[in-house]
């Protein structure tokens, strides 16, 4: 009998985050007070709980910066288990909630997005234990208080925390604190220095001081007028403090003589061109955690192979920062929050609304033109979703390149991005846009199991479209939100919303979304044992996708069908459906739904006694898991090749694979998948003593999942035991 090679565990055993941004290569601080730092957080071998670190200060005084540069220097030998980053938004409008984080966090962590649990006690409790026996460092960027950092909180010792944030934290237990203020004089002339060179600080020594002094020593200002002066070699550090004197009347505020913040910047963006400073205005809509080049282009209208050219001139007087390197060739980019709020102001004070909204606009249908060449490149094409009529910009063939090399992965990168820009764009009443948008992302949603940002998202563009009284978009949005509904097993609820949509597509004669309403329809049928009902949901779905030129919707019905078909003993007719759908798979190159397919083809021969080529079929699908790294289906075709064994009389290869799916499932915590898998092993085993020791949590499972059936087994086998 062919059997399946040997393979690694289905589940990393440890995996290892390294989320750290970057650190700035021109450092400088108070090396006591680092070191103090680094201690606080290592701590020594009679540490009995988590180390804690907050650092606060006034915006520009390099909170940030200092903790990034400690988080490095300890990251290898202080925290081999790897490094946790976050940005907590807390000085924005929309902070990062706790769950938010921990959803993150435990992603990060290897936990897929199924398995984690909707409720911020059950969120934090996961990654308290996953933390448990690791090293791992934290850093918690830009905190609003402490209500926001207490729920991330790991509880084991051999864990450290490193918050930022303007308020004080004073609430934060056990907690070093480090209140940053201004450079002093001598710290402020070294980063000068690094920045322009030592020759020109030592050459103009007294116009250095005044230079620091005039800008009030604060590190982010300091920067922007060093880089001012690094593009111009040939301006004097004098020339420069006259011309930041000259400026002195178009200050908004000024303490002590020294230049407030706003003033620092205002000298910098009225240096910059007309252009610049349009562009600097406009991208301070994006709400994007970096911004990639092409972004540019699509605000400015300005169609140039290498948009990142339009973006240097803000990066040379540091008004944006460098974030990365793009696979294109072009750069990430990121605004300083103070700078982005600088810039919506003079964006106010410029643009009127309209305009303002046709550069929205087009931002939006740049994000909304990529992430439909991701579906189509998924899916083989337009298949399973509906669009709206909003036109589209289209960023240089670059970055459509790029998406279509790997659009899970650019999806996955681009996430926090696209969520902001449906947000946005609700907001803006861009609502064609925003529909469109969050639909087109369940491509995402779904796959990664995102659940929260699936419903957060529709949610936002629901009440944009019902505003504007869109129907077809009310009804888009209603039909996603009942396949999330769907898969979080709150049938009653899906069941309302689908309804609801299926009435309008009836109403508006629209096939694809009749079909897409029908289909989870019968799902739900399906699930609640009515097979006679779905399999007529299932037949209108397939005429409605037969309608709308569907193959990939249609492929889908056939698949899901074809399951109850098997489970009715109609083999002949699920052997058909299963045919056909693998034909339209492979000719439309969706891998994902040829490997659900294949799945039913190895249970379906599995059923009809051909058990070796059932193995084969199974070992097939394990492998195009473990290539898309799909942790949830390598569990679940660990267990088929256990039940194949099973039935092919071979205890122990069948015991070698419900170990190793029980493994993989409780690994990533799937405690009920585990549970099911348990369940398996204990009717193969012939030792009682083996059997109790597997049913024992599998029961405590049962019993809080209130899994009836499941239950009354495991306490069979257990009496028999």
């Amino acid at each position: 009998v062919p059997e399946p090679a040997p393979a690694p565990e289905a589940v990393r055993q440890d995996t290892v985050p390294h989320q750290l941004p970057a650190a700035v290569a021109d450092f400088v601080s108070d090396e006591a007070r680092t070191a103090a730092l680094e201690r606080a957080l290592t701590g020594g071998p009679d540490r009995t709980t988590v180390g804690l670190a907050a650092i606060t200060g006034k915006p520009g005084t390099g909170k940030s910066t200092l903790a990034v540069h400690v988080a490095h220097t300890l990251a290898e030998t202080g925290f081999p288990d790897g490094q946790l980053y976050c940005d907590l938004r807390g000085t924005t409008g929309t902070p990062a909630t706790p769950a938010e984080v921990l959803g993150r966090f435990l992603r990060a962590l290897g936990i897929p997005g199924q398995l984690i649990p909707e409720s911020l006690d059950e969120r934090a409790e996961m990654y308290r234990t996953r933390l448990a026996s690791r090293r791992v460092l934290v850093v918690l960027d830009d905190a609003a208080g402490e209500g926001q950092v207490l729920p991330l909180l790991p509880g084991s010792r051999g864990c450290a925390v490193l918050v930022t944030g303007r308020a004080r934290l004073t609430a934060l237990p056990g907690a070093h604190r480090v209140e940053l203020d201004v450079l002093d004089e001598d710290m402020a002339l070294e980063l000068l220095a690094r920045i322009i060179g030592r020759e020109r600080v030592a050459g103009e020594a007294q116009a250095a001081e005044a230079l620091v002094r005039t800008v009030g020593r604060l590190p982010l200002a300091l920067r922007i007028v060093a880089a001012r002066l690094a593009a111009r070699p040939h301006w004097t550090l004098a020339s420069m403090v006259q011309r930041l004197a000259n400026e002195r009347h178009r200050l908004d505020e000024l303490t002590h003589g020294e230049l407030t913040m706003r003033a620092s910047l205002s000298l910098t963006y009225e240096g910059l061109g007309p252009d610049d400073r349009r562009l600097l205005r406009l991208l301070s809509m994006a709400q994007a955690p970096t911004l990639p080049s092409w972004l540019a282009g699509a605000l400015l209208d300005d169609r140039r192979p290498f948009p990142s050219d339009l973006m240097e001139p803000l990066v040379d007087v540091q008004m944006l920062d460098v974030d990365g390197v793009e696979r294109t060739g072009g750069f990430r980019y990121r605004f300083h929050e103070i700078i982005r709020v600088y810039a919506r102001e003079q964006l106010a004070a410029h643009h009127p609304p309209e305009v303002r909204r046709e550069a929205l606009a087009r931002m939006a249908g740049g994000w909304m033109h990529l992430t439909q060449q991701a579906h189509r490149t998924v899916y083989g094409g337009d298949f399973t979703v509906l669009h709206g009529d909003a036109p589209r910009w289209e960023p240089p063939a670059s970055y459509t390149e790029e998406v279509l090399a790997d659009p899970l992965a650019w999806l996955d990168a681009e996430q926090t991005a696209l969520c902001r820009m449906v947000e946005h764009a609700a907001d803006e009443g861009l609502h064609d846009l925003s529909w469109d948008l969050a639909t087109s992302l369940v491509t995402l949603f779904e796959v990664r199991g995102h659940y929260d940002l699936w419903e957060q998202t529709h949610l936002r563009a629901l009440a944009a479209v019902r505003k504007a009284g869109n129907l077809r978009g009310t009804a888009a949005v209603r039909a996603s939100l009942g396949s999330l509904y769907m898969s979080r097993n709150q049938f009653d609820t899906a069941r309302q919303a689908l309804t609801s949509a299926l009435d309008v597509f009836q109403a508006l004669d629209e096939p694809r979304g009749e079909a897409l309403c029908r289909r989870d329809m019968a799902l739900i049928a399906r699930t609640n044992g009515d097979d006679a009902s779905a399999l007529e949901l299932y037949r209108r779905s397939l005429a409605d996708f037969d309608r709308a030129g569907d193959v990939v919707g249609r492929a889908i019905v056939l698949t899901q069908s074809a399951h109850i078909r098997m489970r009715q003993g109609e083999t002949d007719a699920a052997q058909t459906q299963l045919d056909e759908a693998l034909e339209i798979y492979e000719g439309v190159g969706y891998t994902g739904g040829r490997a659900r397919t294949l799945r039913r083809v190895g249970q379906l021969l599995l059923a009809q006694g051909r058990s070796d080529l059932a193995v084969l079929t199974f070992t097939e699908v394990l492998e195009l898991c473990r290539d898309s790294g799909d942790v949830i289906g390598e569990g679940h075709l660990l267990r088929d090749l256990g039940h194949a064994f099973a039935v092919m009389g071979r205890p122990d290869r069948a015991r070698d694979f419900y170990d190793r799916a029980v493994a993989a499932r409780e690994e990533i915590m799937d405690l009920s998948g585990g549970a099911l898998v348990r369940l398996d092993l204990a009717r193969i085993l012939g030792e009682p003593g083996r059997s109790r020791e597997l049913l024992a949590p599998a029961v405590e499972v049962f019993r809080e999942r209130r899994m009836g059936r499941e239950l009354a087994e495991a306490k069979r086998l257990l009496g028999a035991g």
